[in-house]
């Protein structure tokens, strides 16, 4: 059995570079290319694991601070990715309720 991924990021190829590489792990991916569409996803489907860019449309803070919100969400690891990595990201990320903090290669 399959397990399901929801991936929220504003650019498309990355979105495809996650989905690729964690399809090889046995994941699906359910995409959302925003915070907002992230958060509505999220709670129409069931995912395993939650990847969100911290920059998207809603930014991913807001977003994981509404998936939390979500009791039917709040057990679903939260990951926080960002290509922009600054000083105090990873506190801020954690504070909004992401479980892990990594930056995009």
């Amino acid at each position: 059995m399959s397990k399901s991924m929801l991936v929220v990021d504003d650019q498309e190829d990355l979105r495809g570079v996650l989905r690729d590489l964690l399809g090889g792990l046995g994941y699906v991916a359910i995409e959302a290319d925003d915070g907002e569409a992230g958060v509505a996803k999220g709670k129409s489907g069931h995912s395993d694991l939650i990847l969100v860019d911290i920059q998207p449309v809603m930014d991913g803070y807001e977003a994981n601070r509404h998936i939390k919100a979500c009791s039917a969400l709040r057990p679903i690891p939260i990951v926080a990715v960002s290509s922009f990595a600054m000083k105090g990201d990873e506190e801020k990320a954690r504070a909004a309720g992401c479980d892990h903090y990594v930056t995009k290669l």
